[in-house]
């Protein structure tokens, strides 16, 4: 169904065509990320990618939720303070649906290879459109019961360990820390695979070839990384992150950017904010001239830094470099777990 290796989708402009069309031309598979943009700028991405590959890919949509009823005036003023730093307002802090409806129209006029889901499940509507129109489709899901739900609609699943970078894809936000059940990789294909008979996809702290090959065991059809595509040259990432991605820091959950759960790099404005509020997306509308301003000035002590668990072992240099590091990684892995369970005695086999 696809490619052992899939570039992850990664909104907030990482995820570019160049990034995506160097994936897929060194045989992976990769996402263009629609969140935080307009249809008509992803129908421009869409074609920017088919001008430098005929090979197929794929395009990610996030699921608008609930509008939070909270009162973010007390964070309004935490940020304002931040972003006074910078010489900028915080932003108004309104609910939108990401342009989703205009998103899934232009996927069904301008249908690609897969169509993946994050925070939550499309309508049935939408599920049959889309696959009316050619396209494969994918869940993200972090759990059992999610896999459940999302099973019906899915010709594969993208399971999310709690180890990988960025938003968790979780469905329903319970206001906890991680915003709710967290579970390893590792155990979340097993329980997710428990659940739904699914293709699974893994993704979460994947960074080496035998992190492949171990998912793959487990039961997976395909790996999706992201974190260690930040560093390629093709991807998005602004200077800042990329001299953050070098130094020593711990990796967290935080509300303290968007008002969802997401893993990111410490810093200044996550550290002092450890109770932000659960409402996604009027935070991040609100920290967007913050985190903006920040990167501009190189500061990476205001932006969001997300990245996975082991992203100081994440691989450097082209995308096309990377691919094929991991591949020969992976095969090194597979030749050695193959030569390991050859010389096993056979009371332990």
């Amino acid at each position: 169904m696809f490619p052992r290796l899939i570039v992850a989708p990664m909104a907030g402009g990482f995820s570019t065509p160049a990034l995506v069309a160097g994936a897929v031309n060194s045989g992976a598979f990769g996402f263009l990320a629609s969140g935080y943009i307009k249809a008509a700028a992803l129908a421009g991405q869409i074609a920017d990618t088919r001008r430098l590959t005929s090979e197929p890919f794929g395009v990610n949509v996030f699921v608008p939720g609930p509008e939070s009823t909270m009162d973010l005036t007390g964070y309004r003023e935490i940020v304002a303070q931040e972003a006074a730093r910078y010489g900028v307002e915080p932003g108004e802090p309104k609910w939108t649906d990401d342009d989703y409806p205009a998103k899934i129209d232009l996927l069904v006029a301008d249908p690609v290879d897969t169509v993946s889901f994050t925070f939550g499940l499309p309508s049935q509507q939408d599920v049959q459109r889309l696959k009316a129109a050619g396209s494969k489709i994918v869940i993200t899901v972090t759990n059992p019961e999610e896999a459940r739900q999302a099973a019906p609609f899915a010709d594969a699943l993208c399971v999310q360990g709690f180890e990988a970078g960025a938003h968790r894809g979780i469905f329903a936000d319970d206001g906890s820390p991680a915003g709710g059940p967290t579970y390893g990789l590792l155990a979340a294909l097993r329980l997710v695979g428990a659940e739904a008979d699914l293709p699974l996809i893994a993704t979460g702290g994947l960074v080496h070839g035998a992190d492949v090959a171990a998912v793959l065991t487990a039961g997976a059809v395909a790996a999706q990384l992201g974190t260690a595509f930040l560093g390629c040259p093709e991807a998005g990432t602004q200077p800042a992150q990329r001299e953050a991605l070098t130094q020593d820091r711990q990796t967290t959950f935080t509300r303290a950017f968007s008002g969802r759960p997401a893993r990111g790099m410490v810093n200044r404005f996550l550290d002092a904010n450890p109770q932000a509020p659960a409402a996604y997306p009027q935070v991040n509308a609100m920290t967007r001239p913050m985190r903006t301003a920040a990167a501009k000035a190189g500061d990476p002590e205001a932006m969001s830094l997300w990245a996975g668990q082991t992203y100081p072992l994440a691989p450097q240099g082209p995308v096309a470099e990377v691919i094929h590091r991991l591949q020969a990684e992976l095969r090194q892995a597979i030749t050695a777990a193959s030569t390991a369970l050859g010389q096993a005695s056979p009371e332990s086999r």
